[in-house]
């Protein structure tokens, strides 16, 4: 997925309301300059609204931060809880395949980022950089999201793993959501392997046949050694 310019000011033939213009474009400033290096008066003159308008709407920048969040993945995670209980029901209690399991949490994200405008897609890469370089009001952010998200989902994957340990499927977990945010971040690493750059055309209908198996096939490994941790344990 090519990187989508961060310069994209509204067109005056497309009029949005005022909450919208202000989450577009903080989304823009936030992956141009990370969470905390943008100011509210960067969002204001981006938006071309007063200070006024953004306090009255969200009322201070953390929660125009999670504003952001939520308007995005409220929906995605939505549609993930509701195909994850489809499946669920039609199992009549019997684990689900991994694959099943793996494609009801990713495909959504792909699916509907290909089919989206560039905003979807700006934000799948704000998203990616949120995980790897969060602030704490960040990282809390993302956990309030995702928390209900995580929890179904591995519980299922549990179900579909038996063979893996608590802390280990943990890890697995760990390095799937890794996996998925930096592909979801861009092409840049992929361009720089194989030497060719995907039409953005072609890349959300592939990722996620290539990267099913792929994830899969690290959830499904033998277990390894246990080995003592060296994180601490978070309550």
């Amino acid at each position: 997925m090519a990187a989508i310019p961060i310069k994209n000011r509204l067109s005056p033939k497309a009029p949005q309301d005022t909450p919208s213009r202000i989450l577009e474009a903080a989304e823009r400033l936030f992956l141009q300059h990370g969470f905390a290096a943008t100011s509210m008066r960067m969002i204001t003159a981006e938006a071309e609204v007063n200070l006024a308008a953004v306090n009255y709407h969200f009322g201070s920048k953390d929660a125009l931060i999670e504003a952001v969040f939520t308007r995005r993945l409220g929906p995605l995670n939505r549609q993930r809880l509701g195909h994850l209980d489809r499946l669920e029901s039609l199992a009549e209690g019997a684990p689900l395949k991994l694959e099943t399991i793996v494609e009801a949490f990713i495909g959504s994200a792909f699916v509907n980022e290909g089919s989206a405008n560039d905003g979807a897609r700006l934000f799948a890469q704000l998203l990616g950089r949120a995980y790897s370089e969060p602030s704490g009001g960040v990282r809390d952010i993302l956990y309030n999201q995702n928390k209900e998200v995580i929890k179904r989902f591995k519980a299922a994957l549990k179900k579909a793993l038996p063979h893996l340990s608590a802390e280990e499927l943990v890890w697995r977990m760990h390095f799937v959501f890794g996996s998925i945010s930096y592909t979801q971040s861009g092409t840049d690493a992929l361009r720089l392997v194989a030497k060719y750059e995907l039409s953005d055309g072609s890349y959300p209908q592939t990722v996620v046949k290539r990267l099913l198996p792929f994830l899969c096939a690290g959830l499904q490994a033998p277990a390894t050694m246990h080995a003592p941790t060296v994180l601490a344990k978070v309550s």
